[in-house]
């Protein structure tokens, strides 16, 4: 029999049909019956007091139907769009929560945020009348980056954080002070101190398709509707009804196909808020389809923090202690999970894949005139792994140790496993030292310095440049399932939601080939509330872990439900019951019940009484962290008279323990590396630092990397099982991400000579490299030299 891996592999995925022919349904090919149109008024300032909002006009305009204010919000009892989890710091003091509005009121903290909503019979008319919406601002200077923000002087956004300090994080040790101690005392003494300070630039999400939602009110009974693109729609329906201090009950929210989200769609925004109200103002569904220009201002975005590293090692460089300062901006507002992700999912990569027995982590958290900062993929991963791989590269130069033979000296050993880190983890399981060598074998390590000669013989500089990869995927460790018979069909329901990542496919394989049936007879049903299935969101690279897990507890529960009554239909004992390739059957006999058939007979025994279940069956399970890993190693090629990059080669050796569908885990790893090579080389959004003004506001100024980009790419597996699920599988979906900044970076520095490259902060843009490239030669050195 096929594995599952193979099998799901050839039958190919159930998605793509229907959206290669165009049939997907996105938001806005979904409108509603009378539905109307909402517009936002925008701040223009990223940081003023609003004096007065003068709708008046917008009000009286033709097909207006509606324009609301902070007042409106207030009235209807919107609450504190921010929903953090709480977090203490320093000195017990908690993470600072801003109120953050609807619609701004007071303040306008950032430009772009709304400040009025106009809803209209049609989008012409509310984009007309919404340029009636007269606000008066008094501006006020901004604080835009967080390194000034933390400085005397620099304007406070809130009376209540000091310094303008969200958190002071102190880290994940049990007496931070006394850790912090003992690590100064090893660096104090060690033979070789490495120190290098990073910066992850702020980056804009893009998704493909940007936010929407439609929103309706039934005013017979009181209970709202909400279509929106989410990660979850039980997810966004409790953070809503949270906000809004409603039961769950009155708010059902549905979620169709989603044009990519890597974390921007996980939680509620302000707009979801205020179309919630307007339809029930309004008394129409009131639709909005965020454009381009809108979501560069108000998405949430990613990202944007300076680290800095030291790393102490003994004379043979044998690491000793590692101490992180790690500085974060938050933006305006608290965004989902941001300073989470910043702390918690940040400190919980270290020390990647190297035996390091003490950490010491500090991390400040700290508000700006700026969009808020949440997830996008990798999520504090990618800030972690390239801080320890770039203090890594700069313990090899200053040691002269081979970087390749400090890294093998270094690594945690196979049979140290289950490994208890230094910040309280533990990796169940990984051979990185194989992981290592096949991507050494891999990439022709060893024919590199021919490769060099020859490109310096074309005037280029070439650069090889490595990571040694550790995340830590799962999140939240709670997801459910549903199995419901009807049909002769199952209905696989789900929380968790697919947004590219091949769920329909993946999930209904699992359980058909758990229960030995064909998967066209399984259903694959998720974005809808009303399923009531427990779980998270699809993110931290959880779905296929959790959601996994979820699915094969239900089968086992519904399958001890079905031996149960198919020992009384059968007239056997329950423990001579066997169930095998969609059959119930008594051992050693040619007895036995189909499990469609099974199924109908345990609901008509249900309907008369003579049973309390059927075999519809729900359950959910807790899956622990697993920790995916790799090496990822790349070349490049750089034009020292222009600075222009070229990746030439790409080679990623993974660990992501059991896999469920090659052609899937293979798209998440280009895909993630997609992203991981734009950050590297091409994305950066900048705020005038000034006057807070987004500069990179549209794709002509923020640079996203295109087919041409992407370089050839060798990618292999060196697959361990995770002992923390069923299934033994790992998360993968941000890989690619977390392992390529450090990979094309290391490569940049190694290119060029003498140097230059170093301390590079990334986007590593041409122009940089070209001036990298002038320091880092004399004025008579070639290429070639």
């Amino acid at each position: 029999m096929d594995s599952p891996a193979a099998s799901a592999h050839r039958r190919g995925r159930i998605e793509d049909d229907a959206l290669l022919r165009g049939t997907g349904a996105f938001i806005a090919d979904r409108p509603q019956p009378g539905e109307l149109y909402a517009v936002f008024v925008r701040s223009p300032h990223a940081f003023a007091a609003i004096r007065d909002i003068d709708i008046e006009r917008a009000r009286a305009a033709a097909g207006v139907r509606a324009v609301l204010t902070a007042a409106d919000m207030e009235a209807a009892g919107v609450g504190n769009v921010t929903r953090h989890p709480p977090m203490t710091g320093r000195g017990g003091k908690k993470l600072v929560i801003p109120q953050r509005p609807a619609l701004a009121h007071e303040r306008a903290m950032h430009v772009g945020e709304p400040v009025a909503v106009v809803i209209a019979e049609s989008l012409l008319a509310a984009q007309d009348a919404a340029e009636l919406v007269a606000v008066e601002y008094e501006g006020l200077r901004p604080a835009v980056d967080a390194r000034e923000a933390v400085r005397e002087g620099a304007p406070q956004l809130w009376p209540d954080a000091p310094a303008n300090l969200a958190l002071d994080w102190a880290g994940p040790a049990a007496d931070p002070d006394a850790n912090a101690r003992e690590v100064d005392r090893i660096i104090g003494t060690a033979a070789h101190v490495a120190r290098v300070a990073v910066t992850n630039q702020r980056l804009i999400v893009a998704s493909m398709e940007p936010r929407g939602a439609t929103a309706s009110h039934d005013a017979a009974a009181d209970r709202y509707t909400l279509r929106a693109c989410s990660q979850s729609a039980g997810t966004l329906r409790d953070n809503i009804a949270a906000i809004m201090s409603w039961p769950k009950e009155r708010l059902r929210v549905i979620t169709e196909d989603v044009g990519g989200a890597f974390g921007l769609k996980t939680a509620a925004y302000p707009e979801y808020l205020a179309l919630l109200v307007g339809a029930r103002i309004a008394g129409a569904p009131v639709h909005w389809m965020s454009t381009r220009s809108e979501a560069f201002l108000s998405d949430n975005q990613g990202r944007d923090t300076f680290t800095e590293a030291e790393l102490a090692l003994d004379a043979k460089g044998k690491f000793l202690a590692l101490r992180i300062r790690h500085l974060a901006n938050m933006g305006a507002y608290i965004g989902s999970v941001g300073a989470a992700l910043q702390t918690q999912n940040f400190s919980r990569c270290f020390p990647g894949m190297y035996d390091i027995r003490h950490i010491d982590i500090g991390v400040r958290c700290v508000f700006t005139n700026t969009a808020p900062t949440s997830p996008y993929r990798g999520a504090g991963r990618p800030e972690a792994n390239y801080v320890i791989e770039r203090v890594v590269e700069e313990a090899a130069r200053i040691t002269g140790i081979d970087p390749i033979r400090l890294r093998r000296r270094n690594l945690i050993k196979t049979s140290a496993m289950p490994y208890r880190t230094a910040v309280g983890t533990t990796y169940d399981s990984g051979a990185f030292e194989a992981v290592l060598d096949r991507a050494l074998a891999l990439a022709d390590v060893g024919g590199f310095k021919a490769r060099r000669r020859e490109a310096g013989r074309r005037g280029k500089y070439r650069g090889l440049g490595i990571s040694c990869m550790l995340e830590h995927a799962g999140g939240s460790p709670i997801e459910g399932a549903a199995l419901t018979f009807a049909d002769g069909e199952i209905v696989l329901g789900l929380n968790v939601q697919s947004t590219g990542q091949g769920h329909a496919t993946v999930f209904p394989h699992l359980a058909a080939d758990r229960l030995g049936i064909p998967s066209e007879r399984i259903k694959h049903r998720q974005g809808d509330s009303a399923l009531g299935i427990p779980g998270f969101a699809s993110v931290a690279s959880r779905s296929a872990m959790t959601a996994g897990g979820a699915i094969v507890k239900t089968i086992d529960a519904m399958l001890s439900k079905g031996r149960t009554i198919a020992a009384t239909l059968l007239e056997a004992a329950e423990a001579d019951i066997v169930y095998e390739a969609g059959e119930f059957r008594v051992v050693g006999t040619d007895r036995c019940i189909a499990l469609f058939e099974l199924a109908a007979r345990a609901a008509e025994m249900k309907a008369r009484g003579e049973i309390a279940e059927s075999l519809d069956t729900r359950s959910q399970a807790e899956t622990p962290l697993t920790f995916p890993n790799g090496c990822h190693i790349a070349e490049v090629d750089i034009d020292p008279d222009t600075g222009e990059i070229e990746i030439t080669a790409y080679t990623a050796v993974d660990d992501c323990g059991n896999v469920l569908d090659h052609a899937i885990v293979e798209g998440q790893l280009v895909g993630s590396l997609a992203q991981g090579f734009g950050q590297a080389l091409l994305e950066s959004a900048v705020y005038d630092r000034d006057g807070g003004q987004l500069v990179t506001g549209s794709f002509m100024d923020y640079a996203v990397p295109r087919a041409e980009h992407m370089p050839p790419i060798r990618d292999a597996l060196t697959s361990v099982p995770a002992t923390t699920n069923p299934l033994g599988v790992k998360g993968m979906g941000e890989a690619g991400t977390t392992a390529a900044i450090a990979a094309v970076m290391n490569a940049i520095a190694d290119a060029v000579p003498g140097g230059g490259a170093k301390a590079l902060d990334m986007p590593a843009t041409p122009e940089k490299v070209w001036a990298a490239s002038r320091k880092g030669r004399p004025a008579s050195a070639s290429a070639c030299g």
